[in-house]
């Protein structure tokens, strides 16, 4: 097996597990290193251990790689994986509208993520990075957002677009934490609560709607905002009048998130079914981190489908001219 290979499939593995994403970096930086070191070096255990960027684990899977074998360690996450139940929903995804690069909170670069999503066979995928408010997640400034665009859009070709987006917070007055003029710059734009999620239901209630009416506003990201496994433990969906604020994602043509992510499951089954009554569309994201979590568009296919959702208004079914259309 070619140990490159190797050491980016168990990296892919630990990140759609949603592992420690210090352990995936660390293979996908071994797997760099190894592929620039020179050739004599590579074949050589004493110069290849010493070598910066490769540790005692990275090491014994080259090492067993190189001996024609399948990794031990490979081995045993490609045993651990959940087994997908396999949705025909799945097979008509073409993209996906929010993921996460190293700008923000992501863990790899803009170039690996294209990649990945190239990968995955995606038509196009969304580069939509934090907004400034959220600071813990590196959230990126007017400034810094205007640098980034360019980088983004050159990644397309080949059949392939990586659109330029944003994970826009909604601030408590219901406002966009971005300047209009740039948001309009954007392809695709994902509108999410992040803080005061205990907020008064009726606060919460306004304070989506005005988002969602916003014209630059596209998705409506993870909406309940609840956690319920994982790492993190759990936390309780906010409360707000759902049904109106649908009403108003239908009124304005904007969609709402299916989260792929196994810890959010959001929106929870009820409110897939009270938004499928108000006439809403979808997007079926996977809200990546890492390029091994673009995959878990599995999960979120698989609830869109048992909860009955149509392939017709889920806009990430559509292809690139329809889907630019609808987000202009």
């Amino acid at each position: 097996m070619d140990p490159v290979d190797a050491l980016l499939e168990i990296a892919s593995l630990l990140e759609r597990e949603r592992a420690s994403r210090y352990r995936a970096k660390a293979f996908r930086q071994a797997a760099a290193t190894f592929q620039d070191l020179p050739s004599d070096v590579q074949g050589d255990p004493t110069r290849l251990r010493a070598a910066k960027g490769i540790g005692e684990s990275t090491f014994a899977v080259i090492r067993q790689a190189q001996a024609g074998e399948v990794p031990e360690y490979l081995i045993e996450l490609r045993g651990d994986v959940e087994p997908e139940k396999v949705s025909v929903l799945r097979g008509k995804l073409r993209g996906d509208l929010h993921a996460h690069t190293e700008w923000s909170d992501g863990t790899t670069s803009i170039e690996v993520m294209a990649a990945a999503a190239r990968a995955q066979g995606h038509e196009y995928q969304a580069i939509t990075d934090h907004s400034p408010r959220l600071r813990v997640a590196r959230g990126l400034s007017a400034e810094r957002l205007r640098e980034q665009i360019p980088q983004v859009r050159a990644q397309s070709g080949d059949g392939f677009t990586l659109l330029a987006g944003i994970e826009v917070d909604i601030l408590e007055d219901g406002a966009l934490d971005q300047e209009d003029a740039l948001l309009a710059d954007l392809d695709i734009v994902v509108a999410s609560v992040h803080s005061k999620l205990r907020m008064d239901g009726r606060a919460m209630t306004a304070r989506m709607i005005a988002a969602v009416s916003h014209p630059r506003v596209n998705v409506l990201g993870h909406c309940t905002g609840r956690l319920v496994q994982g790492d993190r433990g759990t936390r309780p969906p906010s409360a707000f009048d759902a049904a109106a604020v649908f009403a108003a994602c239908a009124e304005s043509g904007v969609a709402v998130e299916i989260n792929s992510r196994p810890e959010r499951q959001d929106p929870p089954d009820d409110l897939i079914a009270t938004a499928l009554e108000a006439g809403c569309l979808f997007s079926i994201d996977s809200d990546a981190h890492a390029p091994g979590q673009l995959s878990l568009l599995d999960h979120g296919a698989e609830r869109a489908e048992r909860a009955g959702v149509p392939a017709s208004r889920i806009v990430t079914t559509w292809g690139l001219s329809r889907l630019l259309a609808w987000a202009e």
